[in-house]
């Protein structure tokens, strides 16, 4: 019996078949059944506020499939994970505003929201890098700062570096890019190559950076050096200080690897962001070349994995696929979830594939627009896939 009920009626068990009343424009990719609290809050988060329900075909929640003894997905995760981004890309915001009209940056807001995702990696550190893949195409310059923040929170934690390190590491973070506000809006968003003249003007962002970061009442010397380094190469052809390896510290030297992959892997308004297996390429290309440290870059290729959590993969069955899980022992298959048919374009019932057991194998990491895809939309399904 198909009825309609008010999304404070929604109860785990109940199989939805759309969405009758909203404040937004959310749709459901199909029909299924509530399988977690959690998908009835994003459906709240979302604005909905009437569905139509089949009541016959109502679970108890006990009766709906459970697998790996109610082990939590990262998918789950994900939805606190996204909670903490976007608070940290509304203080993001309030620091290039304060920065612009030249006030002085408050720290506190800064420290209160590292801390707490310092706190969420270290618990769970693949939430967030998930989170990373879901971007707005033109929020870049507050995303990119948050993700290089986390980034080397994570980094810092697979290094085994002390809590009180990692904190002052991921302020630096934070903040290393707040001189960009500084820069003509035409030669921050220019869609092509720079003339010399204007990344002679580009270049001085770091300058910015660090002028901005000295004046902050309560900022840590080791949170103004990552700043000013993140830009230097080992062989001294990096700016504004053209200084070789031997001046670069290791901290310095992290925060250009994190940098410049979230510079690779980010979607921005005039270009595609790479996938994760070329973006860790061009990593060990410039190590090769003296401007990244090799040794560095390869423990970072090892910490977000070779197919990291939350990046898509094409399978051999022609099934687009997220990862979901490691396999520490054999790391080039992983656990991974399939949602999408490549050959017919449409999405079908998720299937968890463990790669390491399973006949089926990874063709290429891909990203979400290479089939048209939103991941915003992909997290959705998986959730309502439970």
């Amino acid at each position: 019996m198909i009825k309609e009920i008010d999304i404070s009626e929604l109860q785990i068990g109940h199989f939805v078949v759309e969405i009758v009343r909203q404040q937004s424009n959310f749709t459901l990719t199909h029909a299924g059944y509530i399988k977690s609290d959690l998908v009835i809050n994003n459906l709240l988060v979302k604005g909905v506020e009437s569905i139509l329900i089949d009541a016959s075909k109502t679970k108890r929640a006990n009766d709906l499939d459970d697998k790996e003894d109610n082990k939590t997905s990262i998918i789950m995760d994900v939805h606190k994970a996204k909670e903490i981004f976007n608070e940290s890309k509304v203080i993001q915001q309030k620091i290039f505003s304060d920065a612009q009209y030249g006030k002085p940056l408050d720290l506190s807001p800064v420290v209160d929201i590292t801390n707490k995702t310092i706190d969420e990696i270290f618990k769970n550190p693949d939430a967030l890098a998930c989170v990373i893949n879901i971007r707005n195409t033109d929020e870049y310059l507050l995303e990119h700062s948050v993700s290089v923040s986390v980034l080397m929170t994570i980094f810092s934690r697979f290094l085994k570096i002390e809590k009180p390190i990692v904190q002052q590491l991921s302020v630096g973070a934070f903040l290393h890019d707040v001189g960009k506000i500084k820069i003509p809006e035409k030669i921050l968003n220019k869609p092509g190559k720079l003339t010399d003249d204007e990344f002679t003007i580009m270049k001085t962002h770091v300058s910015h950076s660090i002028d901005i970061i000295k004046s902050t009442p309560g900022i840590s010397e080791l949170s103004l050096e990552v700043a000013a380094l993140h830009h230097e190469k080992l062989d001294g052809k990096g700016y504004p200080f053209n200084i070789t390896e031997n001046d670069i510290s290791t901290y310095g030297r992290m925060i250009s690897i994190c940098d410049i992959f979230d510079a690779l892997t980010a979607n921005r308004c005039y270009k595609k962001g790479y996938s994760h297996i070329k973006s860790f390429s061009i990593l060990r290309s410039l190590a090769e070349n003296n401007h990244l440290d090799k040794r560095l870059v390869n423990l970072f290729i090892k910490c977000m994995g070779v197919y990291p959590i939350g990046s898509l993969v094409e399978l051999n069955s022609n099934k687009v696929a997220i990862v979901e899980q490691r396999n520490h022992n054999d790391p080039t298959n992983p656990k991974v979830r399939s949602f999408y048919n490549a050959s017919h374009n449409h999405y079908e019932m998720a299937e968890d594939i463990d790669l390491a057991k399973d006949k089926d194998f990874i063709v290429k990491g891909v990203r979400a627009d290479d089939f048209d895809l939103d991941m915003n939309k992909i997290i959705e399904f998986l959730l309502m896939e439970g």
